[in-house]
């Protein structure tokens, strides 16, 4: 088995965190347990390309379960916890490319070796592979049914390429599932990049002046969680519902070279480019702590950062200070890269085992049903998601009501009005 990892030597760790991490992941573990029984994916290979943590080992060895062969590289240089990757190779024989800290050709590299294994089904974060497949390996299309897309930034492109008709095979955006962005995106994002946060800088966030760019999904619960912590929040947006929502949520909303007088930290979460730019930095008090926790490290402009400082200080692993001709310092975090997979270790498990659950039931999905499926982007189906929801809650210990078939009755009718 060809696999490229840190250390194997690792391995022994990184099995414990993955049986910790499955504790609180029972939706995923049901749907491998049937997965055991039925083998719905026998034979199938599947091309990962995704965050290798404890939570991703999970959904492989749900996958594996059920009948797949896996090949798992890194979707981001510095989202790799080594001793998972070890893990992966010796105790469950998933050959697995990632190393955390990899340089941008290793990284390529890395995706190469999945796409060099002619998968037959894709499972994308930040559609890096799908890019890869389209831009300079058409040759691993021939293999290949179709795919799967789990983060917000990765279905943009593929929206892109579908409506450029670029997109040569069918791709289910796990991340429009109800159970992935409402509460991955939200609960997950919120918590783990204020963990990321505080892990790099041990920095006290009550009282500091805490600016969020986008109020998607990622941005209210990034905002709910900084608010919590006694931050005073302020929302940068494009968009004029969202910056409403924001106001009415009750944040501070202003353009961003506004935002950039009074920022103590500054968090990127839109998906887009250069976000954090030129005229910020030219506004930036010093001292200002900037990061990013959407996929790509481009929402923070630091090829401009490094063409206008006159010093760059490597003040602890994974905290750069750069100082300006004026002076003045900005502090970046993780290379501008995600910031709660650089600093920490990522979502909580708990939600990972909604968005997994996703990927693993959307995978045999696919399978069944790739043959009547154009190439386009697609969202969950809507039984999936509920059904996934459905476990969820029973997990917990929770209960709903049910309609009464009176009830059920009335909502199918249209005759019954005022009485």
């Amino acid at each position: 088995m060809e696999y490229d990892i840190k250390d194997i030597e690792l391995a022994d760790a990184g099995l414990e965190r993955i049986l910790w991490a499955d504790r609180d992941m029972p939706v995923l573990a049901s749907i491998r347990e049937r997965f055991e029984r039925e083998r719905p994916l026998e034979g199938v290979r599947i091309g990962a390309c995704l965050h290798v943590t404890t939570e991703t080992a999970n959904l492989v060895r749900t996958l594996v379960a059920g009948g797949a062969e896996v090949y798992l590289c890194a979707s981001n240089p510095l989202s790799t916890q080594d001793d998972t990757a070890a893990a992966l190779v010796k105790h469950y024989g998933v050959p697995v490319f990632a190393i955390k800290g990899e340089d941008t050709e290793t990284y390529y590299n890395h995706v190469d070796a999945i796409i060099d294994a002619k998968p037959q089904i894709t499972m994308d974060d930040g559609a890096d592979v799908v890019g890869r497949i389209h831009e300079s390996r058409p040759d691993a299309l021939a293999s290949i049914i179709g795919g799967t897309e789990e983060t917000t930034t990765g279905v943009i492109r593929l929206e892109a390429m579908a409506k450029q008709e670029a997109l040569k095979y069918p791709i289910v955006a796990v991340n429009e599932a109800k159970t992935k962005h409402f509460f991955d995106n939200r609960y997950g994002t919120g918590q783990s990049t204020l963990d990321g946060i505080v892990r790099l800088t041990n920095r006290l966030l009550a009282g500091r002046t805490f600016v969020v760019s986008g109020y998607g999904w990622c941005g209210k619960g990034l905002a709910m969680r900084a608010k919590g912590m006694g931050c005073n929040v302020v929302v940068c947006e494009i968009d004029p519902t969202a910056a409403l929502e924001a106001h009415m949520d009750g944040f501070s909303v202003m353009p961003r070279e506004e935002a950039a007088k009074i920022a103590d930290i500054w968090v990127t979460v839109t998906g887009n480019l250069n976000v954090i730019d030129e005229p910020c930095y030219k506004n930036m008090k010093s001292g200002a702590i900037i990061c990013n926790s959407g996929h790509f490290n481009s929402e923070i402009n630091i090829p401009w950062l490094e063409e206008h400082a006159t010093k760059k200080q490597e003040l602890k692993p994974m905290v750069d200070e750069y100082t300006l001709e004026d002076g003045r310092t900005i502090v970046l975090l993780a290379e501008g890269r995600l910031v709660n997979l650089s600093g920490a270790e990522g979502h909580p498990a708990s939600v990972m085992d909604m968005s997994f659950a996703n990927q693993a039931l959307c995978a045999e999905y696919m399978l069944a049903h790739a043959k009547d499926m154009k190439p386009d982007c697609y969202v969950v189906p809507e039984d999936i998601d509920n059904e996934i929801a459905r476990v969820k809650l029973e997990t917990l210990g929770v209960t709903i009501d049910t309609l009464t078939d009176e009830q059920i009755k009335y909502m199918n009718s249209w005759e019954m009005g005022t009485v």
